[in-house]
């Protein structure tokens, strides 16, 4: 009985030292809060609470414009060159996540976002990236900005969704949950490698009349790209609630 009594102080003991170690050691990451927000075509999307903005947490995948008018999917290369609002699925791939937009679609940030969203600004993703840890110092860099996990926080939890790449890893740590959707040309060829090894995202905010900005996230790579483009490259689009 002596010894049962002594065997079971000292597992408590042990016990209670590793919980106090942990709660010293490690900080418990607070779990994101979700939701769901429906589009025109009763599309619903999963949505997260990242800082103080809610994102949708996958990409869009609307036809239409919010007053019901449809976004011409343009499949073909010619059809893309027409310069015009249009939409794709990436090479026709059923596993694309979401569709890809050309800025003319894009730039009717209100019509294409579900009602009371937008399409996510240059200032909305600097806001998500700082809310990642990335330095104020790098904000308005361009070109990949690295050192820095942020990429990584915001792409959907490894060994899903990207191609692996060691030691690269996504965590979906934001909620984030991004996917390789890869990226059109303006020609109208699709980008490679393309799906689940490039993420491109539109922001709606123009640079100049002929290109606007965006993001990339790679599987080689833990940061976020910044840059701007031809308006007529197709990109994912992400929207925040207004």
């Amino acid at each position: 009985m002596r010894f049962q009594t002594k065997f079971f102080c000292i597992i408590s003991f042990v016990i209670l030292g590793l919980f106090f170690s942990c709660d010293k050691d490690e900080k418990i990451k607070p779990v994101p809060e979700t939701g769901t927000v429906t589009d025109i075509e009763d599309n619903t999307y999963k949505t997260v609470k990242i800082g103080n903005k809610w994102w949708m947490a996958e990409n869009l995948k609307v036809k239409k414009f919010r007053n019901g008018s449809a976004i011409p999917v343009a499949q073909t290369n010619a059809d893309w060159l027409m310069g015009s609002a249009a939409c794709c699925l990436f090479d026709n791939n059923s596993t694309a996540p979401g569709l890809l937009y050309n800025w003319f679609a894009v730039e009717r940030a209100d019509d294409i976002a579900p009602e009371g969203w937008h399409v996510a600004t240059e200032a909305d993703w600097k806001d998500l990236e700082r809310t990642m840890g990335m330095p104020d110092s790098l904000i308005d860099k361009l070109n990949w900005r690295e050192p820095g996990v942020c990429g990584d926080k915001l792409k959907i939890k490894a060994p899903t969704g990207w191609t692996n790449y060691a030691p690269i890893w996504g965590t979906n740590e934001s909620g984030f949950t991004a996917l390789a959707g890869g990226c059109r040309l303006p020609e109208g060829k699709w980008a490679t490698p393309g799906l689940f090894a490039t993420g491109f995202w539109w922001t709606s905010t123009g640079n100049d009349s002929n290109s606007a900005w965006f993001r990339q996230l790679d599987y080689k790579k833990s940061g976020v790209f910044r840059y701007f483009v031809s308006k007529k490259y197709g990109m994912s689009v992400r929207c925040v609630k207004d």
